[in-house]
């Protein structure tokens, strides 16, 4: 059943814009809802927050690659001095300086791999931790925002966000840092190097860099915007795939299978022209890049080709400036790899940024109050709404006013049409939200100056569908209190009804229920987490809806178990079946987010308002 709340809601996750304007229309591609507004400067700050606590690493790895690329750009100025001094000194019998340019030739080669095998293996140590350390901190930020993002939100897009962003960011990490730093040192270098060998070489080919900069700046541009579009193009894939797979039996049920192909395919082709663009820049880069870069070292070797002849330049030092130079352009194309990766992961890393910039709308307090004290055996805690308004984000208040008083340790049960706001109530007072204006106080306590794990011990929420992790029985009702013992776990569901149902699956309370539950039935599923709620012990429980989706037989076993769980506790219980009713002190009847009947149920069912209306509709059905 979809309540207007329930509409409300989803068109507001329609009406989330690219650049996080409330209300701002979107088209139904799904690649217009992927980007969350990103603060300026959020993707530097938080690739700093992440290496800050690794700086001595860092500083160790690039001291290392230093001393590599040292060790590495030794070799041609080793063969400007052979050729110059050491093959003209052996025509005269003097083998040392031959012998001794060989030596220090096989030492900084030695070196050079040395130094590389651990640099490497400090850089990876660096980007594993980092990682780590980034989807972690996804993953608990996620857990930590406000269940209104989650609505709008998809989960797919979440699982992109912490498995194909940060794969981006690996390969940056793992390949594209040692490409970009041994070629901006090999660039820094080699310039030294042949302006000391000659100025005129060297004076050339730092010129040179010029186009090659204007080259690398058009290329970043462009490939900018199509790893950003890439980025969005596979969330919508994974997101689609989520959605299908979750789904699966309302696809199969109505014969979704050819229209969601169809739907996919659309999608994966979007990837996949996504994927073309960034190979087709790559290759325009690669080409131009190669074009310069050979145009000038023929034109410098020309040069200094000349230049020997006229005796105005010593043949080894043209041999070492064409070694250098060769050594200066060959890595342009690799940098074009980096390039490559630093978009993608650039892309990623801005998405990423935009989800941890997300703030909880419902925060916590910064001075929490605590809850005034509790006698062990009083029946729960009063609730009052005080002048509340509330309205989501679309607009249209759904409580334009509501003033209630629930005294503590009464049961509430709240009916009305779809769209009356009944979910709304129920959503308040467990603060999943806040409201607009006024204040929902817990003994005269305002939920917004409650901590929050206090707020979940005393507040505990059960939903029309029972949701049990992947796990056994006896972990999915410990989740109310995680330090109860196997005793306490079995005697909760005992007193709700769930033992014998229990202790006759294969393996009893040890028996894996699987995914989202599937092992057991609904029913059950809900005295499972009848018996989580009453573990935790909550002063106030509110049930929405949670006998509506169950059959006869089904129902009864959940309103046993409902008896117990109410017991000694004040109650908030939305109410689809008036069966559910019956135990209630109290009824509400809700139209248009306000009360129009309230009282004590036999005292409505007698008189002739829309409660008598609504039981009466309810016992013909019976019928």
């Amino acid at each position: 059943m979809t309540t207007v709340e329930e509409e409300r809601e989803s068109t507001d996750h329609e009406g989330w814009g690219e650049d996080g304007e409330k209300g701002r229309a979107l088209s139904s591609d799904p690649f217009d809802r992927d980007v969350l507004p990103v603060p300026k400067g959020a993707s530097l700050s938080l690739l700093r927050s992440l290496l800050s606590p690794r700086r001595r690493r860092v500083w160790l790895a690039a001291v290392l690659l230093l001393l590599q690329q040292a060790a590495v750009q030794a070799g041609p100025l080793l063969v400007a001095y052979a050729i110059d001094h050491a093959v003209p000194a052996l025509r005269d019998g003097a083998h040392g300086p031959l012998i001794a340019v060989g030596a220090v030739y096989l030492g900084c080669a030695l070196a050079s791999g040395a130094l590389q095998y651990v640099f490497i293996r400090c850089s990876a140590r660096i980007g594993q931790d980092v990682l780590l350390d980034l989807r972690g901190r996804i993953f608990r930020h996620a857990q930590a925002l406000s269940v209104d993002f989650h609505e709008r939100y998809t989960s797919g897009r979440l699982i992109s966000r912490a498995t194909t962003d940060v794969e981006s960011l690996r390969e940056l990490l793992s390949e594209g840092l040692e490409e970009l730093l041994g070629v901006a040192l090999s660039v820094v270098y080699i310039s030294i190097t042949l302006l000391y060998l000659d100025w005129g070489l060297g004076g050339a080919a730092v010129l040179s860099f010029w186009p090659l900069y204007l080259l690398i700046r058009s290329f970043q541009r462009r490939s900018m915007r199509v790893y950003r579009k890439r980025s969005t193009a596979i969330a919508a894939v994974i997101v689609t795939f989520t959605e299908t797979m979750n789904g699966i039996r309302p696809v199969q049920a109505f014969r979704r299978e050819r229209a969601n192909d169809a739907r996919f395919r659309e999608l994966n082709h979007r990837h996949e022209r996504a994927n073309g663009d960034a190979i087709l820049e790559m290759a325009r880069y690669v080409v131009s890049s190669r074009l310069v870069a050979n145009a000038v070292v023929a034109a410098i070797v020309l040069w200094g080709a000349y230049r020997v002849a006229s005796g105005s330049l010593a043949l080894g030092v043209l041999a070492a400036a064409a070694l250098y130079l060769r050594r200066l352009y060959d890595p342009i194309d690799r940098l074009g790899m980096f390039l490559n990766s630093y978009q993608s992961a650039a892309a990623s890393l801005e998405k990423i940024a935009g989800l941890l910039a997300q703030r909880p709308s419902v925060p916590e307090p910064a001075d929490p109050e605590p809850l005034p004290p509790r006698p062990t055996k009083a029946p729960g805690r009063e609730v009052v709404f005080d002048g509340v308004r509330f309205a989501y984000r679309t607009g249209g208040e759904v409580l334009p006013r509501f003033d209630l008083t629930l005294p503590a340790g009464q049961t509430l049960a709240v009916v009305g049409a779809t769209g009356a706001g009944k979910s709304t109530l129920a959503k308040l007072l467990a603060r999943f939200y806040d409201p607009s204006d006024g204040r929902v106080l817990l003994d005269g306590v305002d939920l917004r100056d409650l901590a929050m794990p206090e707020l979940r011990c005393g507040v505990v929420m059960v939903t029309q569908e029972a949701f049990l992790f992947s796990g056994t029985i006896a972990e999915n009702i410990a989740i109310g209190r995680p330090d109860a013992t196997r005793a306490e776990i079995e005697q909760a569901a005992k007193a709700i009804g769930a033992h014998d149902f229990v202790a006759a699956l294969p393996d009893g309370y040890d028996t894996d229920v699987r995914k989202r539950g599937g092992r057991i039935s609904a029913g059950q599923r809900q005295l499972v987490a009848f018996a989580r709620a009453l573990l935790a012990d909550p002063s106030v429980l509110i049930l929405d809806e949670a006998t509506s989706s169950l059959d006869i037989p089904g129902e009864r076993a959940v309103q046993r178990a409902m008896d117990t769980v109410l017991r000694g506790r004040t109650a908030v219980v939305i109410a689809h079946r008036l069966s559910t009713v019956e135990t209630a002190d109290r009824v509400l009847v809700m139209a248009d987010g306000r009360i129009v009947e309230d009282g004590p149920p036999d005292q409505l069912i007698a008189g002739e308002g829309r409660f008598a209306a609504l039981h009466q509709a309810w016992r013909d059905s019976l019928v």
